[in-house]
This record gives structure tokens, sequence and C-alpha cells, in this order.
């Protein structure tokens, strides 16, 4: 009798764990739709601390999954904080995934949108009684949302991952010198022109898919922020986190941001690439992960953000 009382214990038990790590469905309204994501949140006596998870660039959503690539890193390294006792929410961009009827029109997007949204997602949270202050932790180009959105709240900390050190229209211009030499050339004088911030006209077919005028806006308006200048605005404890094998982003990032900031404590994370798995540097492997939704999270990146947290 005593092992059946036990066995329906840990039934329950597991099945309550079960529940939680599901976690409850948390919305921010705007004006254009809702915004959707999960909350976890562990049971607590008083108040806790609450991290916002923020998502990279393209078509990410709140799990770090996009329609070609299926990793749940993000959705990892939600529930790997919230079995440390931290609560998390994580959502998806507007326009990608559940929240796609809150998208704007690609001629109306620009990088404030999401900014915006952080900072309305850091007020939704204010304002819940469970939750004492916002941390606000932002993954690839999501780090740079977060810092800028973090500038306006003066409690909590942030927190870079995988984050990238300069303006967008440097990171273009090195990504394009892996193309032909006449693409670089054709491409240069747009890019120039947008950090102008001016719209370009007769975009070649060739470039097309890169500098078509409805996307225009939302590249002038992300190329004039430098994430060196915006981190160096933050006035609150900062940790950064960059792994070894992370073919998009560099040590190199890690490494200005850090320097423009003497508030910002920094990690360099061996063999964890930029989904924040453990592989080795050759490119083909490390592509692999990308679709591999139960390789677990690099151990130790975890424990790095649960320390700075809690300290």
């Amino acid at each position: 009798m005593k092992t059946t009382i036990v066995i329906l214990f840990l039934l329950i038990l597991t099945g309550n764990l079960s529940a939680q790590i599901m976690g409850e469905p948390i919305g921010l309204e705007t004006k254009t739709g809702k915004i959707e994501g999960t909350l976890l949140c562990p049971p607590a006596v008083k108040k806790m601390p609450v991290v916002l998870l923020i998502a990279g660039s393209g078509p990410t959503d709140r799990n770090g999954n996009n329609p070609m690539m299926t990793n749940n890193s993000l959705k990892m390294l939600a529930e790997g904080l919230f079995e440390k006792g931290i609560a998390v929410v994580r959502f998806d961009k507007r326009g990608i995934a559940e929240s796609k009827d809150a998208g704007l029109q690609e001629v109306d997007l620009r990088f404030e949108s999401y900014v915006k949204d952080v900072e309305e997602w850091v007020e939704l949270l204010k304002k819940d009684g469970r939750f004492s202050e916002v941390h606000i932790l932002g993954h690839s180009e999501g780090s740079l949302i977060g810092m800028i959105a973090a500038q306006k709240e003066k409690r909590g900390k942030f927190i870079s991952l995988a984050g990238v050190g300069s303006p967008a229209g440097e990171i273009l211009r090195e990504q394009l010198k892996a193309q032909p030499p006449m693409v670089l050339q054709m491409a240069l004088p747009f890019i120039e022109k947008m950090e102008r911030g001016e719209t370009v006209d007769d975009v070649p077919q060739m470039l097309q898919a890169l500098f078509r005028p409805s996307v225009q806006p939302y590249m002038i308006s992300w190329f004039k922020y430098d994430p060196k200048k915006e981190i160096a605005k933050l006035n609150k404890p900062i940790l950064i986190i960059q792994g070894t094998t992370d073919i998009q982003v560099t040590i190199s990032d890690a490494e200005k941001l850090a320097d423009a900031n003497k508030k910002a404590r920094k990690y360099i994370i061996e063999g964890m690439n930029h989904i924040l798995k453990e592989v080795e540097i050759d490119r083909q492997k490390n592509l692999q992960t990308y679709s591999m939704p139960d390789l677990p999270l690099k151990e130790g990146l975890i424990d790095i953000i649960v320390a700075f947290i809690k300290q």
C-alpha cells in the first residue's frame, strides 16, 4: 500500500512539473495585434525577478526556431533557467509564428518597432505582482534590440548572448566580401547611402532581395545603431557571452561590447556555437546542429547566466 502511495505521489509530482515546463500563455496587446508569449514561473512565496528573452533576426520564434530549422535553443534556455528557479518570458516577435497577426507591412516596419515591443513587455511585467524586477536577455540581433530597450529601465540587468559588436552596415559589407567582387562593388553605394538615411532607386535585379524598396526603411532604421555606443549607455550590470565555435558572430564582437562599458562582464565559452550548442568549428558540422532539436545546450551556459542573475 505504501509503495502504491509513493508511486502515485511521484506521478502527480511529475505531472505537475510537466505542466509547469509547458508554461502559461502570456500576451502583449499592441495597436496592430497581440504578441504571444510563454511564461515559465516557479512557485514562490515572495516576489522574484523575471528574465525576458529576445530572439534573433529573421523569422525566429520564441523557441529559437524558424520555418527552415528547428533547434529549440531558446526553449531549452528558458526551461534551463526555470529549472534553476528563475521566471522566464519568451515571445514570438510581431509578424512571426503565433504573433503573425501583429505584423506590420514590410514598408512600415522599423528596427524601433521591435525595441518598442520589448519596452512594452518590460512595462507589462513590472505591473505583474509576482515579479520584483525585469532582466533582459537578447540573443543575436535580440542583443541590440535588448540593449536599446534596457536604457529606459534603471532596474534589472542586461545579458547579451552572441550579440554583434558592429553596426549592421559594417557587418553587411563583411558578409558581401564572400560574394563575387562585383556584388560588393554594386552594393557599397547603396549601403553608404542608406547609412546616411537616404533611400535608393534603380536597384539591380541581382540586389533586389537585399535592397528592395519596401525593406529600405527598415534597413535605414537598423543601420543607424552602433552596438558599442548603445551598450555604453547602460548603467546597470551587464553580462556578455560568446561561444568560440560561433560561425555568425565572433569573439571580437564580444570584446567590442565589453570594452565599450566598464560594467560589463565577459564570458567566452569554449566549443559553443551561435545556437548555444556544443560543436567543433567545422562549418558543415556546425550548421547540422541548427536542425537538431534534441541536442542539449552547451554545458555551463545556464549556470553562468544563473550566477549572474542571482549574485
